[in-house]
């Protein structure tokens, strides 16, 4: 998933990044570059957090979702990519049946770096579709 991270700086302190859809999760670098690497780290560890107490990674949302909310003014927007699938249980093999007009959709969506593979595009699509509500 790409979630949106708002990143706040002022002259002579550390770049403090906000996640907006995930509550209480931030985190701070001394450039821009260690605050986007460090807000991944505490994302994943939010997400662990979560996976551990029975509950779904929240899904990611547009920056446009959070875009007017004031607390947000200021600051530079970012997308931070994170591979929720390790916070989602154990993979289950199972067939599925889609028509094949839909699954060259999904090849090409694989393929044009959309997705992983087919299994991460249906997963991510279900979480989407779902609303994090799993």
């Amino acid at each position: 998933m790409r979630y949106p991270v708002v990143v706040h700086h002022e002259d002579g302190s550390a770049y403090g990044v906000t996640v907006p859809d995930i509550p209480g999760c931030f985190s701070a670098g001394d450039t821009m570059d260690d605050a986007l690497e460090s807000v991944k780290e505490a994302i994943q560890g939010h997400l662990q957090l979560l996976a551990e107490d029975g509950e779904v990674a929240p899904v990611a949302t547009s920056v446009e979702a959070h875009v007017s909310n004031e607390d947000y003014a200021g600051g530079v927007w970012a997308l931070v990519e994170v591979d929720v699938t390790p916070y989602l249980g154990k993979s289950e093999k199972v067939t599925v049946t889609i028509p094949s007009i839909v699954l060259r959709g999904i090849e090409g969506a694989v393929q044009s770096g959309k997705a992983k593979n087919r299994s991460a595009f249906l997963t991510d699509a279900s979480i989407q579709l779902l609303g994090g509500r799993i």
